[in-house]
């Protein structure tokens, strides 16, 4: 078996873990229900990436956003390793067969949201396939939406009657206390459980806030001076169209998002920020959870964020 070493050389070309990573990797090796929480940006991706690439067998990855899915799957096969997302926008008959190379093919990584995983097709199919253990990406979604809007999050932890004895990871960069032993609690980790906390401080990202009675303008004038991409998050959906209009009669390219565009829409305007035909994305919390940017240099709250958690999650993408 390839260490965690020589999997990260080979197929990200680094030569060392950032801090925590090598821990949370070989807690998973070792077979331990693991907790990691990493600040945005910290590399979560590759603390359940790495540890599969060294099994033998299928990671199944449970995660809250299409984009957030099919942005992983595409760059895992830009790097030559199987991945399928299976998503709402896929037929039938494209599900049966994305299922069937999962148990039959050389598939890596099966991506699913909490609502597909509490399918009978998929627990089915699930049952057939060799897995090597379960990866929750987005944890803290359990506490934030479980209880409300999105209740399959509270049943993920049944897969393990599927899967008997196959750890989960779960990871997050945005978890109290209270949230990270929710995750555990609704999980149902074991009792050799691991968890795994890195400060959330980031030094190269400054905090600041400006008091004004012009928001508008605070913007637009942060936008022209910046020559790079940025977000802006706003409360409610309206919003984000309105100050994309805004932005764009100001000779600033921008596009908007939120969670009642249909996935076609989302896409869409999430390429055209990535390829940087639009400078501003204007979204509300729905956008930018697990997005890889590299240019992103400002993010802007037109409006307070739901809590001191949020805003950290938000501004560190």
């Amino acid at each position: 078996m390839k260490t965690p070493n020589d999997i990260l050389k080979e197929y990200w070309g680094f030569s060392e873990f950032r801090p925590l990573q090598l821990d949370i990797i070989e807690s998973v090796l070792a077979g331990h229900d693991t907790l990691a929480l990493l600040p945005t940006g910290g590399g979560k991706s590759l603390c359940f990436q790495v540890p599969a690439m060294c099994m033998d067998g299928i990671c199944i990855v449970v995660s809250p956003l299409i984009a957030l899915m099919l942005d992983q799957v595409q760059r895992l096969k830009e790097q030559n390793i199987s991945a399928i997302a299976i998503t709402s926008s896929m037929s039938k008959r494209e599900i049966d067969v994305a299922f069937d190379n999962c148990v039959y093919g050389k598939t890596k990584f099966l991506y699913l949201s909490p609502e597909r995983l509490n399918t009978e097709i998929a627990r089915v199919r699930i049952s057939r396939m060799q897995v090597c253990f379960i990866a929750v990406d987005e944890a803290h979604c359990i506490s934030q939406w479980g209880y409300d809007f999105r209740p399959p999050y509270l049943d993920i932890a049944e897969i393990r009657d599927i899967l008997p004895g196959k750890p989960i990871l779960a990871l997050t960069a945005t978890a109290t206390p209270k949230v990270a032993e929710d995750i555990q609690e609704k999980l149902k980790f074991s009792k050799t459980k691991k968890d795994f906390s890195q400060s959330f401080a980031r030094h190269n990202i400054a905090y600041i806030i400006r008091k004004t009675e012009d928001k508008n303008g605070q913007l637009f004038r942060l936008a022209e001076r910046v020559q790079a991409s940025g977000i802006v998050y706003v409360r409610n959906r309206r919003k984000t169209q309105e100050l994309a209009l805004l932005l764009q009669s100001s000779g600033i390219s921008a596009t908007y998002y939120h969670a009642g565009l249909n996935a076609q829409e989302r896409q869409l305007r999430q390429q055209q920020w990535l390829e940087n035909k639009a400078k501003v994305m204007v979204a509300t919390n729905a956008f930018g959870m697990g997005i890889d940017k590299p240019d992103v240099r400002f993010v802007v709250h037109m409006d307070l964020p739901d809590s001191p958690e949020a805003y950290f999650q938000e501004a560190g993408r």
